[in-house]
């Protein structure tokens, strides 16, 4: 594979994340009342176990669950908003040189880090183990999550591979 080809890839993965973000984004913002209902069910923890010591840990106030899917939300369209940004940025260098080709690359790793603060941190830590969402049959993101943050990881890999000169292929 030609150095040109695997830049040309490297756009790709980029613009398929923000793509993938704002599908997610406007969904939020198109069904807000389903998707708020995941997150009042898991703050609330009103599915997890019968008898959960953890119970003390919900959360069961409107307003709370109102500000926790707006963040949600907020946090989805900057990762859309840094992956369109980073993809733009890296198509426009593709063909310059290595030096700046890999500078383009920094909104990537910003929308990364966003990414992986809302589906590790947010959905896995936070949603999945504090607020036990593993022990609901209904309200259960946890596998969705690692899924996502597992595809985003090898995504960050290929984008953070250093890229040469591409007269020197």
């Amino acid at each position: 594979m030609s150095n040109l080809t695997l830049r040309y890839l490297k756009v790709l993965v980029v613009a398929l994340s923000a793509a993938f973000g704002t599908s997610i984004f406007l969904g939020n913002l198109m069904d807000y009342h389903s998707n708020y209902q995941f997150v009042q069910h898991v703050l609330s923890m009103d599915t997890t176990f019968e008898g959960n010591a953890l119970m003390w840990r919900a959360i069961t106030d409107p307003t709370a669950h109102t500000i926790a899917y707006i963040g949600i939300i907020i946090a989805e369209g900057l990762f859309s908003l840094f992956g369109w940004i980073a993809a733009g940025n890296m198509l426009r260098n593709v063909k310059k040189d290595a030096k700046t080709f890999n500078n383009s690359k920094t909104f990537a790793y910003i929308a990364y880090m966003v990414a992986f603060c809302i589906w590790f941190f947010g959905f896995a830590i936070v949603g999945a183990e504090w607020f036990a969402m593993w022990q609901s049959q209904v309200w259960n993101g946890q596998q969705v999550a690692f899924n996502i943050t597992e595809v985003m990881i090898g995504f960050v890999i290929l984008v953070s591979l250093r890229d040469r000169e591409i007269a020197d292929m």
